[in-house]
C-alpha cells in the first residue's frame, strides 16, 4: 500500500489585485506541494534535511517548497525573509516575508491544516498579507488600512470564547489552563498562519500562544495585517512591538483576537 497522499492540491483562488510576485508565490507554493505529495511519502516529506535560518529543522516538504517560492522572488527581483533560507537580499525596497507551509508536520502527514503566508513589506513596513489554505486553494487577502472583506466576530470577553490555542509545554502550562479554563471551546490546529486567518474571518474568537514564546515573524506576519483589517487586533503577551525584522531568532508570543479588547484580556489571564 502505498504511504503517498493521494489527493491533489488545487491552484489557490486568488483576487486579482494581489501583489503580483506574492501571487506568484502563492501558486508556487501550491504547485510545489502537490508535486511534493505526488513524488514523496508521508515519511520521505517529514524528513529532517537541514536546519532553518531561525534554528529550527528543515523538513523535505519546506524545502521543496521554499525552493519554488525563492525561485519566483529571483524571478520578481524582490527580497524575500523565509523560515528555512532567511533573508535574500535582491536590492529591492519591497521584501516579502514568507511562511512557506505553514503547519508543515500536518502538511507531510496529510492533515489538510496546512498554508501558505506571505507578507509584502516596502521599506520595512507591511502593507499586504495573503494565506492560502494548501488542501482546499481557498485565500485570505488584506491590505495594510483598508476594511477586508471579511471580519472578526467582535467578541471582547474571554468567558464563553472559541479559542485556538498552540500545544502547551511544561513551561506554560499552567497559563495554558487558564486560558482554557475560561474559554468555552479549545481547539489546537497547528498551523498559527491558518488559525489567524480563521479570527479574521470570524470562525473563531482568537488564537494565541500561552507565553511559550514559540512564535516567529513568518508565523505572525500576515496576522499582523489581515486581523487588523478585519477588526481585531495582533498583540504579544509581553507587550513587545511587532514589527518587520530579518532576525528570525527573535520570538514572540502571539495573540489574534476579534477586539482589542479580548486581546487584552487574553494577555492578561496568560500572565496571570
Amino acid at each position: 500500500m502505498s504511504t503517498k497522499i493521494a489527493w491533489p492540491v488545487p491552484a489557490p483562488e486568488l483576487p486579482g489585485d494581489v501583489h503580483p510576485a506574492l501571487a506568484a508565490m502563492a501558486r508556487a507554493a501550491s504547485a510545489a506541494y502537490g508535486d511534493a505529495r505526488r513524488r514523496h511519502t508521508r515519511a520521505e516529506l517529514a524528513e529532517k534535511v537541514a536546519d532553518g535560518a531561525d534554528g529550527t529543522p528543515t523538513m523535505r516538504v519546506d524545502e521543496i517548497v521554499e525552493a519554488a517560492i525563492a525561485e519566483e522572488a529571483n524571478r520578481h527581483r524582490v527580497n524575500l525573509l523565509s523560515e528555512e533560507v532567511g533573508f535574500v537580499d535582491h536590492g529591492s525596497a519591497v521584501t516579502l516575508v514568507v511562511d512557506p507551509v505553514d503547519g508543515s508536520n500536518n502538511a507531510a502527514n496529510g492533515v489538510p491544516l496546512s498554508c501558505f503566508g506571505g507578507t509584502v513589506a516596502v521599506d520595512g513596513q507591511a502593507t499586504e498579507a495573503l494565506t492560502v489554505w494548501l488542501d482546499t486553494g481557498r485565500a485570505w487577502h488584506a491590505r495594510a488600512g483598508e476594511p477586508a472583506p471579511f471580519r472578526t466576530t467582535g467578541r471582547t470577553s474571554l468567558d464563553g470564547a472559541t479559542v485556538n490555542l498552540l500545544r502547551p509545554h511544561r513551561r506554560n502550562a499552567e497559563a495554558w489552563m487558564r486560558v482554557a479554563d475560561r474559554a468555552q471551546r479549545v481547539r489546537i490546529l497547528s498551523t498559527t498562519v491558518l488559525e489567524c486567518a480563521l479570527v479574521a474571518e470570524g470562525s473563531v474568537d482568537a488564537f494565541c500562544d500561552p507565553g511559550s514564546d514559540t512564535h516567529r515573524l513568518v508565523d505572525l506576519a500576515t496576522a499582523m495585517v489581515t486581523v487588523p483589517a478585519a477588526g481585531g487586533a495582533v498583540i504579544d503577551v509581553h507587550g513587545r512591538p511587532l514589527e518587520i525584522d530579518i532576525d528570525l531568532t527573535r520570538r514572540w508570543s502571539g495573540i489574534a483576537a476579534a477586539s482589542r479588547a479580548l486581546a487584552d484580556e487574553l494577555a492578561a489571564t496568560v500572565l496571570g
